[in-house]
């Protein structure tokens, strides 16, 4: 291969650097910009554009290459074509169909992956992307970058523990172009004084505490749960998915002292009678301090809905503290629940829901602006304003083979800023009820410290 400066110079014709007065994409004017996309339409030059970066670095302790999207992308399938180290790829989004994965490939949990990234400027791209591959469990201590802007994102990674190996950076490619003649000393003066006046720091959204929001708090049960969570320290909510008063009562008594909450499907009890179910159950509520959450989904015009809440033998509105519903049916069919929390329905976990992007960006205009919902059940994180319910919690599976697809506490916590994990077969499957729920609460409630630890961290 040529020097490293010629290979530059080879790059350089390709148009991958301009100079003038260009507005980023966060406002600033910068006296460069930096796009280096053509590479991979010269197919020589990607090949030893990948060479360069696998000499940089220790190749033993890599087991994956990962691009980050888009640019990325080519530079590390070239870099596996030349090493034979396997490539997975990281999508910029999940997508809404089929499995539903961020990342593609085979790789095993445990494996340690080295990200590449084209260009870096506050880092914000790569700590979005190392979150997502550590949490399919792959671990990421190196990072090889094409060209470092020097506006701080290298700066920052290395302060979070992570080696990053840079080919070039903007200072080494200035004095390459400038001994060329390609820049003169006048825009080399003007391109230093910006790089020393513009590092750059992204805010990464930081979740708050359970204290933060109970001072926030204006529906009652939202108080309720958040000063019960605070009381019991336990963000666990269990699912009663039971078909029998005897079972239900059961798990109640077994799971009461160690949750926030009982989620019930009322209508499958097969020997539902009122004196026999529902007050036995709310005298365990009130024995054990726990509320309970009915997951009607209610999905109708307001009138049925006020009439299924209200009537019929399930009488839910005498003794629910708070329900599920859908939005669907608009902003005024959730005026009839009164004096009970509504949790919106904003996401399902099952895979191929039809609850796209489009439907949560509606779902959540309405949630926000209603003053009976409290928050909502959804994968993907809600605004602070709101409390997440996560569905689909599971510490052993990672689906049941119909279509639900689970999560681990961890990931909900630290991913999606999730308030309450609900847990379903984890609990009432389990060979020990309790010891199960005392399990997930543990869980859960370390998985938020942590979360609560790495903002404290990265602030």
């Amino acid at each position: 291969m040529e020097s490293k400066k010629e290979f530059f110079l080879e790059c350089y014709k390709l148009g991958i650097i301009k100079f003038g007065r260009f507005t980023l994409k966060s406002g600033i004017e910068s006296p460069f910009y930096v796009d280096l996309r053509p590479l991979a339409s010269d197919p020589k030059i990607l090949k030893n554009l990948a060479n360069y970066l696998l000499e940089m670095l220790p190749l033993d302790n890599f087991d994956l290459i990962c691009g980050v999207p888009y640019a990325a992308l080519p530079m590390a399938t070239a870099m596996s074509l030349e090493s034979y180290i396997p490539l997975i790829i990281k999508r910029k989004e999940a997508k809404n169909y089929g499995t539903k994965k961020l990342i593609e490939g085979i790789y095993q949990k445990g494996q340690n992956c080295l990200l590449v990234e084209d260009v870096i400027t506050s880092g914000k791209s790569l700590v979005e992307t190392i979150a997502e591959v550590e949490q399919e469990d792959l671990k990421v201590a190196d990072i090889v970058v094409v060209l470092d802007r020097e506006q701080g994102g290298k700066q920052l990674l290395e302060s979070k523990g992570y080696r990053v190996h840079t080919l070039f950076n903007i200072s080494e490619v200035c004095v390459i172009l400038q001994e060329t003649g390609e820049l003169s000393d006048e825009e080399v003066k003007r391109i230093q004084d910006f790089l020393q006046g513009n590092h750059i720091q992204f805010e990464e959204k930081t979740r708050s505490s359970y204290e933060q929001k109970l001072a926030h708090a204006q529906h009652s049960v939202s108080k309720k749960l958040l000063e019960t969570t605070l009381a019991k320290k336990s963000n666990l909510i269990a699912s009663a998915d039971v078909t029998t008063t005897q079972e239900l009562l059961a798990l109640a008594e077994k799971v009461g002292p160690h949750v926030i909450a009982l989620k019930t499907h009322i209508d499958i009890i097969s020997d539902f009678d009122y004196e026999k179910t529902i007050l036995p159950l709310k005298a365990l509520a009130e024995k054990h301090q726990f509320l309970l959450m009915e997951d009607r989904k209610f999905a109708d015009i307001g009138n049925t809905q006020e009439l299924q809440f209200t009537s019929g033998v399930f009488k839910i509105s005498d003794w629910a503290d708070f329900v599920t519903s859908q939005v669907i049916g608009g902003f005024e069919s959730l005026d009839c629940f009164k004096n009970v929390g509504v949790v919106a329905i904003v996401g399902m976990s099952s895979k191929g829901a039809l609850t796209t992007a489009t439907y949560r960006e509606e779902a959540l205009k309405v949630a926000l602006s209603h003053p009976n919902v409290i928050g909502g059940v959804s994968q993907n994180q809600i605004p602070e304003e709101l409390l997440l319910f996560t569905p689909g919690v599971n510490l052993a599976d990672s689906g049941d083979g119909k279509g639900q697809q689970y999560n681990t506490p961890e990931h909900v916590f630290k991913m999606l800023h999730s308030d309450f994990i609900i847990v379903g077969r984890g609990i009432y499957k389990s060979d020990d009820p309790e010891t199960a729920a005392i399990t997930y609460k543990n869980e859960g409630w370390n998985a938020y410290v942590n979360s609560l630890q790495k903002n404290s961290i990265q602030g």
